[in-house]
């Protein structure tokens, strides 16, 4: 999955996740103004302290001591609950995006399912579907309000400063502009691709985990526990160093925040008293300048802080966006007339994987009704040919038709109706065997699943088990042997009760019983089926009513 990701840069990453935000924009809208009011109550609370030094200290001001009073308590109890507002606003914005985000992953991963998945790096997936979109709640809740925030409170500010002498407006302005844009900017450019590699380098070890989970018993079986344990730990401790480097980035990056926000405060106190020396501004103009100044960082430091955040939750966000725009090695169709199967066809088919050549001018014809058997060695391309007609992958050259029509033309949901495939491989969710049995009819009775269970010769191995169709089966199954979840893999296929099944090794985990079952079924289902047979099992064979045979990509 790495290979071919995209590097994006931070502001093409940002400006498409803003984009996401279009659904919600009036809670955005909402968020920033409750977020400006707040802040700018937080700021004139300290500002009103000023006045009321002045006050005290007998100078003329507009306001009078009960005034000002009564100000700071309405502006510290309007800042109190606008605070909770905004944070509540952002976050029910973030969560609800997020929430957004993952259905958008998750149908863009069926919209690339199978072709542009097989290979990929699952431990990878999930830490991209989980923890990297996680992480994008920084952007959501603590990132585009809190900018648009800081941009209308440095305007505003800036105009009030200003009206004491437009010399001290241009020193806040600078103050927030090196605070707000220029530290965050630098923190971004020292910190390169940390970011990436450390949310590329999470992936890996997700994945690695996922590995040594599936591979525990043959880990153990093989004394490689030590091993695999040591790497896992390389992993971690190369993890750890990428982390505690971008942490260095954050302290470095708040120490020199700090420092400026002070050297700013020292300036505006050392401009506005030299004003005052020369009879330019009061000392109104002394001490309400460095007093809002020094009250008034919060929002442009809140941006400075996200300049290193930002960089792992804009790589987070680089991989989320590679999924969303990878394109699909088929497109879906949709808009064509339905079709009843009525046969099938490939006539001259080439087709590769990348530049290795596996099928090689294949042509096969399968009547309605027949069972047709295909036979050949292993990676001869066998498997290759019922995935084309799945229509999993287009071919290169030549052409596959359903019932006279190029695949390519039928709607895919149509040719999913018309097609079941069971794989040598059959997943099981973390569920019961009927519901694990029930994805292929949702709608299907208790008597459906059980005739297709008997079809299949694992009815009576299910009734063996303490809750019967209610028992719960493991992640991938793995509380059954591979011939349990086989046959499971084919009763789903006969619950499906499509016209055209395409059985890959259906009896290669199956004892000679079980095996005779099953292509007793198989035979009795011709009236109203056509079966395509992959096998290197001759007693498979026995029902074909014609075999082709692949050798090296090429039929015969």
């Amino acid at each position: 999955m790495n290979a071919g990701m995209k590097k994006r840069s931070g502001f093409k990453v940002m400006s498409r996740l803003i984009g996401l935000v279009k659904p919600l924009a009036g809670y955005m809208l909402l968020a920033i103004f409750m977020g400006l009011v707040g802040h700018l109550c937080a700021a004139f609370i300290t500002i009103f302290g000023g006045y009321a030094v002045l006050e005290a200290l007998r100078f003329d001001t507009p306001f009078t001591l009960t005034s000002i009073f009564v100000c700071v308590v309405v502006f510290a109890i309007v800042r109190g609950l606008l605070r909770y507002a905004e944070q509540a606003s952002n976050h029910f914005i973030a969560f609800k995006l997020l929430a957004l985000i993952r259905d958008k992953i998750f149908r863009a991963l069926r919209r690339l399912c199978p072709a542009k998945l097989e290979g990929r790096d699952k431990g990878d997936l999930i830490s991209v579907i989980t923890s990297d979109i996680e992480l994008l709640e920084v952007f959501y809740a603590h990132t585009i309000s809190p900018a648009a925030i800081a941009f209308l409170f440095t305007i505003i500010l800036c105009l009030f400063i200003g009206s004491f002498h437009w010399l001290l407006g241009l020193i806040a302005l600078a103050a927030y502009l090196v605070v707000g844009i220029v530290i965050p900017l630098a923190t971004s450019r020292f910190s390169g691709d940390d970011g990436m590699r450390f949310r590329t380098k999470s992936g890996d070890l997700s994945s690695f985990v996922l590995d040594s989970l599936r591979g525990l018993s043959e880990t153990l079986q093989y004394g490689q526990g030590k091993k695999r344990l040591a790497a896992m730990n390389e992993k971690t401790d190369a993890l750890a160093a990428d982390e505690e480097r971008m942490k260095r980035t954050t302290g470095r990056n708040t120490a020199v925040t700090n420092t400026v926000v002070l050297a700013f405060d020292l300036i505006m106190l050392f401009v506005s008293a030299l004003l005052y020396l020369n009879n330019t501004v009061g000392f109104e103009g002394v001490l309400i300048p460095t007093i809002a100044l020094f009250s008034s960082f919060g929002p442009v430091i809140a941006l400075a802080a996200l300049g290193s955040t930002l960089q792992n939750t804009f790589a987070a966000g680089n991989r989320v966006l590679d999924i969303l725009d990878e394109t699909p090695a088929v497109e879906e169709v949709a808009g064509k007339p339905e079709i009843a199967f009525s046969g099938a066809v490939a006539e001259h088919v080439t087709f590769a994987y990348g530049n290795e050549t596996i099928l090689s001018d294949v042509s096969v014809q399968i009547p309605q009704h027949s069972v047709v058997g295909i036979v050949g060695r292993s990676g001869s391309g066998k498997s290759t040919l019922l995935k084309l007609l799945m229509r999993f992958w287009n071919v290169r050259q030549g052409n596959v038709e359903i019932s006279d029509t190029p695949i390519n033309q039928i709607n895919t949901r149509n040719l999913r109706e018309l097609e079941s495939f069971v794989t040598q491989e059959t997943h099981l969710f973390h569920d019961s065997i009927k519901n694990n049995l029930r994805i292929a009819k949702l709608d299907a009775t208790d008597g459906e699943i059980e005739a297709a269970c008997k079809k299949a010769s694992v009815h009576d191995f299910i009734m063996t088990l303490p809750q019967g169709y209610d028992t719960p089966v493991g992640e991938l199954g793995d509380t059954l042997s591979g011939g349990e979840r086989q046959r499971l893999g084919l009763a789903r296929a006969f619950l499906h009760d499509a016209p055209f099944l395409l059985l890959d090794e259906p009896t290669s985990n199956l004892d000679s019983l079980n095996e005779a079952v099953i292509l007793k079924s198989l035979h009795e289902e011709r009236e109203g089926k056509t079966v395509v047979l992959v096998s290197h099992r001759q007693s498979t064979m026995r029902i074909a009513d014609t075999v082709y045979s692949v050798e090296h990509g090429r039929m015969s």
